[in-house]
């Protein structure tokens, strides 16, 4: 399938293969444990006041959801390397940029990048803000449009590949 800019993400190969064995484990020992926990609430009896039936079922639909996001995640992936270290921001990049007088750094590219850190805000490629900055050098300066219509400028003060 080719991809283009509206749908495609970033992904690290080690991010890609990290996803695509939690959908592997999500989707057969996951799903076979689930439907064994629901069956045995199933036989306690009573399905309107079984707790542990009702939690179980949340959890098959939580994870159900997770499924249904990492093969939408894994499906419209572009796959490479970690970008060079060349002072152009791209997705899989930690840029520092400085807007309204104040320095944000933040990683571009995925959430799935990050690999659930809480450490460091993403913002994606595709995102007003990402796709401004997106191919611009250390030391420009950038405009996007925000959501409420306001034009922002952003200049670029640092661009390094994201190491976990």
């Amino acid at each position: 399938m080719t991809q283009t800019a509206s749908n495609a993400s970033y992904l690290t190969r080690e991010a890609f293969d990290r996803l695509q064995a939690e959908l592997r484990e999500l989707s057969g020992p996951g799903r076979v444990e689930i439907a064994k926990r629901i069956e045995a609430a199933r036989e306690e009896g009573d399905l309107k006041e079984n707790g542990g039936y009702h939690a179980a079922k949340e959890e098959q639909g939580k994870m159900e959801a997770r499924i249904r996001q990492l093969k939408q995640i894994l499906r419209d992936a572009v796959v490479g390397e970690a970008p060079p270290d060349d002072g152009v921001v791209e997705p899989g990049m930690v840029v520092t940029v400085e807007m309204f007088d104040e320095e944000e750094t933040f990683l571009l590219g995925s959430r799935e990048i990050a690999d659930g850190s809480d450490t460091i805000r993403v913002y994606s490629e595709q995102s007003p803000l990402g796709g401004g900055i997106n191919g611009k050098a250390v030391g420009e300066t950038a405009t996007y449009e925000a959501p409420n219509g306001k034009i922002i400028e952003v200049k670029i003060l640092s661009a390094k590949p994201y190491t976990p």
